[in-house]
């Protein structure tokens, strides 16, 4: 892997929709989306090689669920408002607390791109324990 931010830049502006966090984050915030991005694929996927692209895609990914307004979910805050012009409500199924799991987030678009790297099919679909 050979990941820079001006590669991050260009690849997100190119292929990914909600490009907003990413481009207004300053270069070292972009650095630490991407070192984050690059280990938690590592660590999860560590039989397979993680292209760049995945990486990129995770880590626009990354920067919109660690963006201002999400951080105050991850602190506890339910709704939040500004002199009754602009209120916000959060749902419960993003990474919520520290001790969320990157993994959950990280998109199929990247799982894709790693599975198509490696002649593999890779899914977020797994096999779950259920009580009836």
């Amino acid at each position: 892997m050979a990941i820079s931010i001006t590669d991050a830049d260009a690849y997100i502006a190119a292929n990914c929709i909600d490009v907003e966090d990413w481009t207004d984050s300053d270069f070292a915030r972009k650095n630490r989306i991407l070192n984050v991005a690059g280990r938690t694929l590592t660590t999860k996927y560590s039989r397979y090689t993680i292209p760049d692209a995945a990486v990129y895609e995770f880590a626009n990914v990354l920067s919109i669920a660690f963006n201002d307004t999400n951080r105050m979910q991850r602190q506890g805050i339910n709704t939040f408002g500004l002199a009754s012009v602009f209120n916000v409500g959060f749902k419960t199924d993003i990474v919520t607390g520290p001790d969320g799991d990157l993994a959950k987030l990280i998109p199929q678009s990247a799982l894709d791109i790693i599975g198509a790297e490696n002649g593999v099919k890779l899914s977020k679909r797994a096999a779950k324990w259920t009580v009836l």
